[in-house]
């Protein structure tokens, strides 16, 4: 018997080939039975909104209309098939009149719905009768998808008026919408989130004041699942960084470069070859160098086995160049570089800065004046190279700075906030992979972010335009340098909100720091208490969702689609995360400090204790 079937059903106009064992519950139709396929046994439609089952092998064919239907029957059968997994759409298309058909672009905006567009049909008094007519599709938007592939979440009502007319005595489609409209499971059975890698540029808006150009940044996109993604991964990262992200980022790839090869795949070994055109491949050996490693961190975000190597050629196949994976990690983000093992720290029941060893069971007090309680703490943030920390005094006022070592003196308080209560104080600090310290005072009288240069330097105030009345409680900035997380404190309520730094030049040649174009990242959540970087690309978050406490990861993008669920722990007030994915997350519970190793339940860690948090 064949391992592919195709059903069909008369009235609906869906086929599916199904893989034996597999449930259909994304493919719009069910058959009943899979110990083995059956010849008979109950067909039923499934509700678009049903959830899709993201490892499913269904792949879902679309049916072109048939003679004789009706409007209605038209545009179901439109948006039905693209839904499809189709690559060109060119099923859908036989819906649209010819002229319909040539402008109709697909790619240039998905719009995700919270359920499937539903259609109503609508009288048209301008149109002749038996000529014309207009569908309306409605619905709760959550999402649009750029033409770049960016994600954005819009919380909106979504309605399209769809024009139809006869050619040849058949109804086709001659006003379709714009791009796709998909309901959230069909978007999300049909795309998958993956990291384009460019290079941060801090100052790249201006005249470059920062380190940038020596550290990968993720820009995630969404792809279609079933259309040869590692081509369709190259080709959107030769289209340039997100609108977002553009003004910190830049592509090696000169413009106007596009690949040759109609298709990309990985070699037996891993090693993925790229033919370019003549533009991309006018390059000297140290940018070719950084292309391919572009390209192997961004292949690497899809691939199921290991990339070993990227080799770029020219149209005729000339070899440009060869970067291996040892290769790219000098410009490997701090989730994907091959990095000491870091401790998990935390502050114990005495204020006193305690880590947990890589490996180890029992806490020990680190080394130096943090640990030796000379101040008690409220709050710690560790440099990435463990070497440094910086703590805040329990009445969040003053802020310090001391190496991590035998015999270091506390020093001199680097800043101190005038709030009159802890909780306007100042923030948990957080330092950037370039060995910068940030922080925020909260105090009500004057609010503001700001940056330490090298840890110790003199606190610099970073302008934050979009944060309008805002207020900022908490921070967690990314190893790039060009992003960074704020809990916002707007009306009462607290959202999770991402910027984008930026460095100018002012008039005197000094850098003016800058965090700009706030965007939510946790629509869905009415409070966030607790954020730390959990991957190149994503956060873990504390937060309240219907008066219900959540501990949930998101993307940077907002979304939350492909992102591994997480088991609960008992009062979770704060989480802290590592860049390296495969690192476990720890929290501050009722139970004490407690981690989550990767496959695992959630362990104790000490019964006494607060503020986690990894280097960074």
């Amino acid at each position: 018997m064949s391992s592919d079937r195709h059903i069909h059903r008369t009235g609906h106009r869906y086929r599916a080939a199904v893989r034996l064992c597999v449930p259909v519950l994304c493919g719009i139709v069910v058959l009943a039975g899979c110990a083995s396929m059956p010849d008979g046994g109950e067909v039923r439609r499934v509700d678009a909104s049903q959830p899709a089952d993201p490892d499913s092998q269904v792949r879902v064919f679309p049916v072109p209309p048939r003679k004789g239907e009706l409007p209605d029957d038209i545009v179901r059968g439109f948006l039905e098939a693209t839904t499809s997994d189709e690559a060109d759409f060119s099923t859908a298309r036989q819906y649209l009149t010819e002229e319909a058909s040539e402008n109709w672009d697909p790619f240039s905006k998905t719009t995700v719905l919270e359920d499937g567009p539903v259609p109503r049909m609508e009288p048209v008094p301008g149109d002749v009768p038996g000529k014309g007519a207009v569908a309306v599709l409605s619905g709760r938007q959550r999402a649009s998808v750029d033409q770049k592939q960016a994600y954005k979440p819009e919380d909106a009502s979504y309605q399209a008026r769809v024009h139809l007319t006869k050619v040849r005595g058949e109804w086709r489609i001659d006003g379709p919408p714009d791009g796709l409209v998909l309901g959230q499971s069909d978007f999300e059975r049909i795309y998958r989130s993956v990291n384009n890698y460019y290079f941060a540029y801090p100052g790249k808006g201006g005249s470059d004041t920062g380190t940038g150009g020596d550290v990968l940044v993720a820009d995630p996109v969404y792809l279609r699942k079933r259309v040869d993604l590692v081509t369709s991964a190259v080709e959107t990262l030769l289209r340039g960084p997100g609108d977002w992200l553009d003004p910190v980022a830049a592509t090696k790839f000169p413009r106007g470069t596009k690949i040759v090869d109609e298709s990309l795949s990985l070699d037996d070994v891993g090693g993925l070859r790229v033919r370019l055109n003549d533009r991309g491949s006018r390059v000297g050996p140290l940018q070719c160098n950084q292309m391919a490693s572009q390209l192997l961190f961004t292949v690497q975000d899809i691939a199921s086995a290991q990339v070993k190597q990227v080799e770029l050629a020219d149209a005729e196949g000339a070899r440009l160049c060869v970067v291996t994976r040892a290769d790219a990690a000098a410009y490997a983000p701090a989730g994907l570089k091959d990095q000491h093992p870091e401790q998990q720290y935390f502050i114990d029941a005495q204020g006193r800065m305690a880590s947990l060893p890589p490996g180890g069971e029992e806490p020990v007090r680190v080394e130096g004046p943090f640990g030796a309680g000379e101040v008690p703490l409220r709050s710690i943030g560790v440099a990435r190279d463990e070497r440094t920390a910086a703590a805040v005094s329990q009445d969040a006022r003053k802020l310090y700075v001391a190496p991590l070592e035998e015999g270091a003196e506390l020093g001199e308080s680097l800043l101190t906030s005038e709030a009159l209560r802890a909780e306007d104080g100042l923030t948990p600090p957080s330092w950037d992979g370039h060995g910068d310290l940030w922080i925020a005072d909260r105090d009500p009288e004057r609010s503001r972010l700001l940056r330490l240069e090298g840890g110790t330097g003199e606190p610099q105030e970073v302008v934050v335009p979009s944060l309008g009345k805002g207020r900022i409680k908490s921070l967690r900035v990314a190893s790039d340098g060009v992003r960074i997380a704020l809990v916002v404190q707007r009306n009462g309520h607290a959202s999770l909100e991402l910027g984008r730094i930026e460095q100018k030049a002012d008039g005197t040649g000094e850098p003016r720091l800058s965090v700009n174009d706030l965007r939510s990242v946790t629509p869905q959540l009415e409070d966030v208490e607790s954020a730390s970087w959990a991957g190149d690309s994503r956060l873990v978050v504390v937060g309240q969702e219907s008066g219900v406490r959540q501990l949930l990861y998101v993307q940077t993008d907002g979304s939350v689609a492909n992102t591994p669920t997480l088991p609960g722990a008992n009062g979770v007030t704060a989480v802290a995360a590592s860049e390296d994915e495969d690192k476990p997350l720890l929290a501050d519970s009722d139970d004490g400090i407690v981690r989550l190793p990767a496959g695992a339940g959630w362990q104790l860690v000490t019964k006494q204790g607060s503020a986690p948090v990894y280097p960074g």
